[in-house]
């Protein structure tokens, strides 16, 4: 009988199921959306009990879909959003609040504060790998706290827990025996020596949050636990199979990709853009405002990671076709950029949300320059993927600079990577090939392969490695003057883009 590892993947917006046979092929799916909670600008939910819900769901349907009993499943690996927070009570299984999704900028003033104090702000950034900001999961725990009275007052009957969403998933499926979090996702806490591989207390005890509800930090690829007769209603035959892998999105991604060795890196075009470079046993220190943290662990071996964010990529498609109705599809977008041999001259940042880094510019807005009588709807379509590819190409030229490793190559995955003229720009204006695999799903083939070494399902990284198989390479078609005098055009942009909202220093 065939044997198969399923991934969960849970998302920002959608929870999914994927099967995986031992060639990493995928032998079923199933993908689910689930609400998302606005309760003011800014802010971001979602309800938990619907993530898990929708993501079971997912599981039930792909066992459907591809006739897989249980007894052909080998393990369970589980790959998330990161940062976003959930507390809950652990005598009741209920959250005492909505998870906080990462892109929830409620705490920007919180961290403004924070970063007041510079021996601390120097001290999160060594320890931790990461600057203070909104986005990691500190800040969440800490507003929840003081702004929940349930939050507070289960914390004061012993049984509240914190948890980013693997740990909640994993919790769940265990029927509630199993607490921990992987060392990727804790890296993404802002309370996790990333160095030591423990909770840092002096960064807890300076956020008032208790060591007492924080999971118990794991390597990526390992069983955790079995899964309870007891965890989900209807999924009672699973009873017993490992949960075995879990890691956050990005990195799963990037082991997905095969980027095993130190100076590999990958990019996925999503909503936003994430950029990861594996930097090896040991972790750099970014002099560019990039972060680091684990990348995964497994067994004893820990790999390191840099990485850089983009927050509005595939993001800037949708708001052409939903906001501006220039478009009706991206691939629309992709063939009025095609019918024009460059921008025209205009640039568009797209910092709707302010910008990621290298800049981490809470207070950039989105604009376009350089506009003409003569600039036409093509042009925009065209800015709008070289804006994409532009951000991409900062964070490159960080990471070359803090890492000192030579980019030999960019892998790429996504939904936006599809676009073969996107991909053609990158490689122009990065100056490295980009290569797209056949299999463009690498966050859950990250967690099938992390779950199945767990297991024996593969028996190393050479055999991973073997499996990948590349769809098209695309070349840099650009000459080195040409691509600097464009790069020049884009920063000049973005420094059009920088503060434009007004705050108190």
């Amino acid at each position: 009988m065939s044997k198969y590892i399923l991934a969960l993947d849970q998302g920002t917006t959608s929870s999914r199921t994927i099967a995986f046979n031992r060639q990493g092929e995928i032998v079923a799916k199933a993908q689910y959306e689930f609400p998302q909670i606005y309760p003011r600008a800014g802010w971001v939910e979602h309800d938990p009990m619907e993530i898990l819900r929708s993501q079971m769901r997912s599981l039930a349907d792909t066992l459907i879909d591809g006739r897989i009993q249980a007894r052909d499943i080998v393990g369970i690996g589980i790959t998330n959003q990161r940062e976003t927070t959930i507390l809950w009570d652990k005598s009741t299984g209920q959250p005492v609040y909505n998870a906080i999704v990462w892109q929830c900028r409620r705490t920007a003033e919180l961290c403004e504060e924070l970063k007041k104090d510079q021996e601390l702000s120097a001290y999160i950034t060594e320890h931790t790998g990461l600057i203070i900001d909104a986005y990691f999961s500190a800040t969440k725990i800490r507003w929840i706290l003081d702004h929940c009275e349930k939050a507070r007052e289960v914390l004061k009957q012993g049984n509240l827990l914190f948890g980013t969403v693997e740990t909640w998933l994993i919790w769940n499926l265990s029927g509630g025996k199993v607490h921990v979090t992987d060392f990727s996702n804790a890296s993404r806490t802002m309370l996790f020596d990333v160095d030591r591989l423990t909770w840092d207390p002096f960064i807890c005890e300076k956020l008032g949050i208790p060591m007492e509800i924080l999971p118990t930090p794991v390597p990526s690829s390992k069983i955790y636990g079995l899964v309870s007769s007891h965890g989900i209603p209807g999924l009672e035959s699973l009873s017993g199979i490992p949960i075995c892998g879990a890691v956050g999105d990005q990195p799963a991604a990037l082991f997905g990709q095969g980027c095993f060795s130190a100076g590999q890196a990958k990019n996925t075009y999503g909503t936003g853009c994430f950029l990861l470079m594996n930097t090896g046993k040991e972790r750099v220190r970014s002099k560019n405002n990039l972060v680091t943290g684990v990348a995964w662990g497994i067994g004893d071996e820990v790999i390191y990671a840099i990485e850089g964010s983009a927050f509005n990529a595939g993001s800037t498609i949708q708001w052409l076709r939903d906001e501006l109705k220039m478009i009706d599809s991206a691939p629309e977008c992709d063939r009025l950029a095609e019918s024009v041999p460059d921008a025209g001259g205009i640039y568009l940042v797209p910092a709707f949300t302010g910008l990621g880094a290298p800049y981490w510019d809470m207070y950039a807005r989105g604009c376009i320059v350089g506009i003409t009588r003569g600039t036409n709807r093509a042009h925009f379509a065209r800015a709008v993927l070289e804006g994409i590819t532009y951000q991409m190409t900062d964070l490159l030229r960080a990471m070359k600079a803090d890492s000192e490793v030579p980019l030999t190559e960019l892998r790429v995955d996504g939904g936006a990577s599809v676009s073969n003229i996107m991909m053609q720009i990158q490689a122009n204006i990065a100056g490295c090939p980009v290569n797209r695999p056949k299999v463009v799903e690498t966050t859950a083939l990250g967690a099938a392969y992390l779950a199945g070494l767990a297991v024996g399902f593969w028996s190393g990284l050479d055999e991973i490695r073997s499996i990948r198989a590349v769809d098209r390479i695309f070349f840099p078609e650009m000459t080195q003057d040409e691509r600097d005098k464009a790069y020049a055009g884009w920063q000049k942009a973005v420094s059009r883009a920088r503060n434009w909202i007004e705050h108190e220093e």
